[in-house]
């Protein structure tokens, strides 16, 4: 029986190299890429808040690409509350590997928390986490300042 890659674009805590594989261990990073048309947004309910993506069409959010099993993908699954708190969806993007650089045009599911959720500030905990995944690939810590900038704001509006 032949295991099935997908992969998987991660924006929040699945950036996080060590805390993906204790996850997901047969995951391995194949690149990043850049999802044009969305911004970053912290959201939750009772539970916590969390990063979410919601369209912006003067934004971007950076991804690293994962290239995941169908155990990994089941693990992600329960840790994004799938299909309660996230949904999925495809996006086909251009990946740069990792390795080679090289550009490709691949399709990619991300997880997208559900409509109805209000911004929420997160803990610092989780923060953390994501910076920390940040720091891993390589990405502007800026992204990640607007994003809880982004929320607050909101959160003032409401």
């Amino acid at each position: 029986m032949i295991n099935m890659q997908r992969l998987y674009g991660a924006y929040g805590s699945n950036l996080n190299i060590k805390q993906m594989l204790k996850r997901c261990p047969g995951a391995t990073i194949v690149g990043t890429a850049v999802l044009s048309g969305y911004e970053l947004l912290y959201k939750g309910n009772d539970m916590g808040a969390y990063l979410t993506i919601e369209p912006n069409a003067k934004g971007e959010v950076p991804l690293g690409i994962w290239a995941v099993d169908e155990a990994d993908e089941l693990q992600l699954d329960h840790y994004e509350d799938y299909p309660s708190l996230y949904f999925k969806q495809e996006f086909e993007l251009a990946v740069t590997d990792s390795h080679t650089k090289e550009i490709r045009q691949e399709v990619v599911f991300i997880y997208i928390m559900e409509e109805g959720l209000k911004a929420k500030l997160p803990k610092s905990h989780y923060v953390a986490t994501c910076a920390k995944g940040y720091i891993d690939f390589g990405f502007d810590m800026k992204i990640l300042i607007q994003a809880y900038s982004r929320t607050k704001d909101i959160m003032q509006e409401l």
